[in-house]
């Protein structure tokens, strides 16, 4: 570590300075090379100590320059009175540049304005008391050793200063930049976790659960429904697995833009969710009051409490799943009810579409901002894995509305209380992965224990606004 300088330690260039203008001028009085001869009748000899006294104030016009120069003035007095030495006078010039560039700012503000008032009365005051044009000879020379020295040093003050300022801002600029990269990289891989979390948790929970009870159960059949839920979730879960490290090892950018998951697939994601729960005794309900999207029969009917509730036993009995040929990617999610008898009455999808994938444009003119129904969709999901993990027997109910002011609602209730069923451990990441989503799009999320009459329920209630920011 470098040792700090002293404020009294003249710097090595200011030595060279005055052991230079000593040595300098002692040769020319050893030469008897005055100026003009001795004032006053005073010896010459008095030009020696101003020049030491010069060489002196030489050694402060780094450390102390204001002071140098205080000295200095007195010593050029001296000097001109004795009979003026060349260096004397040009290290005193010197030692003007030298207070005005490393002087405060307030000394190298009023060091140019005394020049210029002491060269006018120099000049004014010779001119009017010797009545000779030769006096304006003594104001050039008066302007030389003070005003262009000044000037000089202003000079390079600004631009030392300028360059100073544009150094600082580049290093702004670029701590500016680190921070924001580093913010970024922060934001992208709790971005990463969140999709990580949504997309793979809930297979692994339902291949946990039912991996389970296959193990506790002595049935056949349920050891073999349970097998067929586990490699079908786990198939799935590989896929989304697969896809998400692809899209993270392409460098290039030039992927296909993969179908992202809207509130229209909610149906199929609790058809789902009760093939999963079916055996821990949970049913799941959707109730869409949105009222602004047209919606598929299957929606309409779950949006009206009074309707009879679609269970697992009104589907079609499940095929088992085909052998996998050809990478898992190609697997999909189970169909739902319209899917399997080809009602028209559900959405078209794009091609590859997955699920929950948007509708082929002009299926619904009055769709949320992408950004809405993707957070929407993912703290569904995650209700529903938490639901699937620690609910107790019951119905839990998935529900969606608007606001007065157009924001989108989502709630999510459960049952609390103990099953007989196999349990999956959980970490808590999904309830920060759903405050984080409601969050980024300036929006509330709370989900907590709530009493309702002998029983108590897990309400998970999201309120995500829909404002230009967010509209595509």
């Amino acid at each position: 570590m470098p040792r700090s300088r002293s404020p009294f330690r003249p710097h090595e260039h200011d030595v060279l300075f005055g052991v230079g203008g000593l040595l300098s001028g002692l040769l020319l009085y050893a030469l008897d090379l005055h100026n003009s001869p001795a004032a006053f009748g005073l010896p010459g000899w008095l030009s020696l100590v101003a020049l030491f006294v010069m060489s002196g104030a030489e050694l402060l016009r780094r450390t102390a320059p204001q002071l140098g120069l205080t000295i200095a003035t007195c010593a050029l007095a001296l000097d001109i009175l004795s009979g003026t030495l060349v260096t004397t006078v040009l290290m005193f010039s010197d030692l003007v540049y030298a207070a005005v560039l490393y002087g405060s700012p307030q000394a190298a503000r009023r060091i140019p304005r005394d020049c210029y008032l002491i060269t006018a009365l120099i000049t004014v005051g010779t001119l009017v008391g010797f009545q000779d044009s030769a006096a304006l000879l003594l104001g050039f020379a008066t302007a030389m050793i003070t005003i262009v020295p000044a000037w000089t040093g202003a000079i390079i003050r600004t631009h030392r200063e300028a360059a100073q300022a544009a150094r600082l801002e580049a290093e702004r600029t670029a701590l500016l930049a680190e921070l924001d990269r580093r913010e970024a990289v922060a934001a992208e891989r709790a971005r990463m976790a969140r999709e990580l979390h949504d997309m793979v948790a809930g297979h692994l929970s339902a291949i946990a659960i039912h991996s389970t009870a296959a193990l506790s159960l002595g049935d056949p059949k349920a050891t073999r429904e349970a097998l067929g839920v586990i490699r079908e979730n786990s198939v799935q879960g590989l896929a989304e697995m697969r896809r998400l490290i692809g899209l993270l090892r392409d460098a290039s950018g030039d992927a296909e833009p993969t179908a992202v998951p809207t509130l229209d697939g909610l149906s199929v994601l609790l058809t789902r969710a009760e093939r999963i729960g079916a055996d821990n005794g949970l049913s799941f309900a959707l109730h869409d009051e949105r009222g602004a999207a047209p919606t598929r029969p299957d929606q309409a009917r779950a949006a009206d409490p009074d309707a009879a509730r679609p269970t697992i036993a009104d589907l079609p009995p499940a095929a088992d799943p085909p052998p996998a040929v050809g990478p898992p990617a190609t697997a999909g999610p189970p169909a739902t009810a319209a899917e399997r008898t080809g009602s028209s009455a559900a959405p078209s999808l794009a091609p590859n579409a997955g699920p929950g994938a948007a509708p082929a444009a002009g299926a619904d003119a009055h769709a949320l901002p992408a950004p809405v129904e993707l957070a929407a969709y993912r703290i569904v999901q995650e209700a529903l894995t938490n639901a699937l993990k620690h609910a107790g027997p019951g119905q839990v109910r998935v529900r969606l509305s608007r606001a007065e002011d157009g924001a989108l609602r989502v709630e999510v209730v459960s049952p609390l209380g103990d099953r007989d069923g196999p349990r999956a451990p959980g970490s808590g990441a999904g309830l920060v992965g759903m405050r984080e989503r409601a969050t980024l799009l300036g929006g509330e999320f709370e989900a907590g224990p709530e009493p309702a009459g002998r029983d108590r329920i897990w309400r998970v209630r999201a309120v995500l606004p829909v404002d230009e920011e967010t509209r595509p």
